[in-house]
């Protein structure tokens, strides 16, 4: 195995939104990364102030779909990490689900325009490739419990995807 690439790492997180449909809120992505990708509302943890990743989560639902809610409203679905995304940084991502159903689309924002997609809309809409290929179908599999993977990616498109945990207690029942 080669060295690791000296890249900077950054820290998001990525917001699971459901509607009493259960469609998911998608945003047609403005900026880069995934420009012209549809991909869940998120953004990068303010590491500088010490943000926990839940406190980002609510951050960034306040700032981009403009709700208010409280860390104990998240569902912490998943991990991924990603070495040399697009050869341009390493990632580390939690991935929430926002457990309240959402009655609205929001209004667009400067990151992109907002819009719910059925599970079966998604095979035809522009999502960025490791969503497709390996994340979407994590959520899908294991949205009630939690996993972590971890995928190494390479300058040839090809990527490498280690699952790293399982868990597949439903979290309204974790509780119990």
């Amino acid at each position: 195995m080669s060295a690791p690439t000296a890249l900077p790492y950054k820290v998001a997180t990525l917001l699971y939104c459901f509607n009493k449909a259960d469609e998911v809120l998608l945003i047609e992505r403005t900026h880069e990364p995934n420009l012209g990708y549809w991909s869940p509302p998120g953004g990068k943890l303010h590491t500088h102030a010490g943000e926990s990743p839940y406190d980002c989560a609510c951050r960034e639902a306040r700032e981009e779909l403009g709700i208010e809610f409280t860390t104990a409203d998240l569902h912490l679905a998943g991990i991924v990490s990603e070495s040399s995304y697009q050869g341009q940084a390493h990632w580390l991502m939690f991935l929430f689900e926002l457990k309240m159903k959402l009655h609205a689309v929001p209004p667009p924002h400067k990151e992109g325009r907002f819009q719910f997609f059925t599970r079966a809309q998604m095979d035809s809409i522009p999502l960025p490739q490791t969503d497709r290929t390996t994340i979407w179908p994590l959520i899908w599999k294991h949205r009630d419990g939690f996993f972590a993977a971890h995928c190494r990616c390479h300058e040839n498109g090809h990527d490498d995807w280690t699952i790293e945990e399982i868990f597949n207690t439903p979290f309204h029942q974790q509780n119990a």
